[in-house]
């Protein structure tokens, strides 16, 4: 749990307007993308986590989902069509998905930190969809925009702590 808070607090940390020798990295890319690799791959901290094959082409695929379901999320909100938002973030994200991404049989190969940030993110996301929904009536895009970042940031919690293989 400490590594996962650690982890949190980098990643924040990192969201931060860049500057001293970070503040080089914006405006050299191609430098900034080969430099990041380097680094990544001789000090990436991540816990490794061994999945059956199947089970790991099934995760990384909900995975995809999941990002694929934010986009779709912000495209709504930014209709301002609420409803819908809420209605993708509890089927594809929220407790809901639970079936629908087979969790009971993908989190019995998941250290217990790696379950505990998975149902974080599911809890938030039907949070989030219960926010949106009451956003349908008030108007409130910025409540909606502040629950679907700790949507967010549970998935890069989660991302930061572990890599799958």
């Amino acid at each position: 749990m400490r590594f996962l808070a650690a982890a949190c607090a980098v990643i924040l940390a990192g969201c931060a307007t860049p500057s001293g020798e970070h503040a080089a990295h914006v405006h050299q890319p191609a430098k900034a993308s080969a430099d990041h690799a380097a680094h990544a791959a001789t000090a990436d901290p991540r816990v490794w986590v061994r999945f059956p094959d199947v089970m790991r082409a099934h995760t990384l695929t909900n995975m995809r989902d999941h990002l694929l379901a934010l986009a779709e999320i912000q495209d709504q909100l930014a209709r301002g069509a609420f409803d819908k938002a809420s209605e993708i973030a509890e089927q594809r994200l929220g407790m809901s998905s639970l079936g629908l991404h087979g969790a009971h049989d993908v989190a019995k190969f998941m250290p217990p930190g790696m379950q505990a940030a998975g149902t974080a993110m599911h809890r938030s996301a039907s949070q989030f969809a219960l926010v949106a929904k009451d956003a349908s009536v008030t108007g409130d895009l910025k409540g909606s925009l502040a629950a679907l970042a700790r949507v967010s940031q549970t998935c890069v919690a989660c991302h930061a702590a572990y890599r799958i293989r």
